[in-house]
């Protein structure tokens, strides 16, 4: 055998060791392959956004300026009782105050007793009796709250009792008809606007969870 021949022998052996070693490797690829999805770097994992831990409590600053003894007032509330919210006493006190008033109004005070305490049940009823003696009768009608806002709050570390006062605007139609059914006050029809003030108590973390009215004012 000539020298080229052999040269050409020894070439294509070789070629053929380095094709097997680069399947080895490598593998094979048969038909369509997807391409590879680009390698994420750090940048790519990160978050599209952060959450501030300690950031002020939307559910307090919504009703409330976040450095008002109020507010400092409802955080020791939510951790007494961590299910409470002030958004969802609000929506509680505002059916609490239309039960309230109607009921006072109409003198129907049984119904309201459960959630007036002592001294502001006493006054409602001294009021309805006096009513009563004199042959009055309460029309009233309630339209709706205008405005509702907290007025201030108040919370008692020894005895984790909250107090939660709550400003109300509310539209009613009211008359008052004497023992012969002539009407003496108001108007039949006429919304009047009323407005108060009122103190509801709790103790936080107690099973009972309904709030008390204590206070009354304008």
């Amino acid at each position: 055998m000539n020298s080229p021949i052999l040269q050409l022998l020894v070439l294509a052996g070789i070629a053929v060791f380095l094709i097997m070693r680069l399947r080895s490797v490598l593998g094979t690829r048969d038909g369509y392959e997807a391409p590879r999805a680009p390698v994420q770097t750090s940048d790519n994992r990160k978050p599209k956004f952060e959450v501030i831990d300690g950031g002020p409590d939307e559910d307090i600053t919504d009703h409330v300026d976040e450095n008002s003894d109020a507010a400092k007032a409802f955080a020791k509330m939510k951790t007494a009782e961590p299910s409470f919210g002030v958004g969802t006493f609000l929506g509680g006190a505002r059916g609490a105050y239309e039960m309230i008033l109607m009921g006072f109004e109409r003198g129907d005070l049984a119904e309201i007793k459960p959630f007036l305490a002592d001294e502001v049940y006493d006054v409602f009823a001294q009021v309805v009796e006096e009513r009563e003696k004199k042959g009055l009768q309460i029309e009233a009608d309630f339209i709706g709250i205008r405005e509702m806002a907290i007025d201030d709050a108040d919370f008692h570390d020894a005895s984790s009792t909250a107090e939660v006062s709550v400003k109300f605007v509310a539209e009613l139609t009211s008359i008052v008809r004497d023992n012969s059914g002539e009407v003496i006050e108001g108007k039949e029809g006429k919304i009047k606007t009323q407005k108060d003030i009122w103190t509801f108590e709790r103790v936080m973390g107690a099973n009972d969870p309904n709030w008390i009215l204590v206070a009354t004012g304008e």
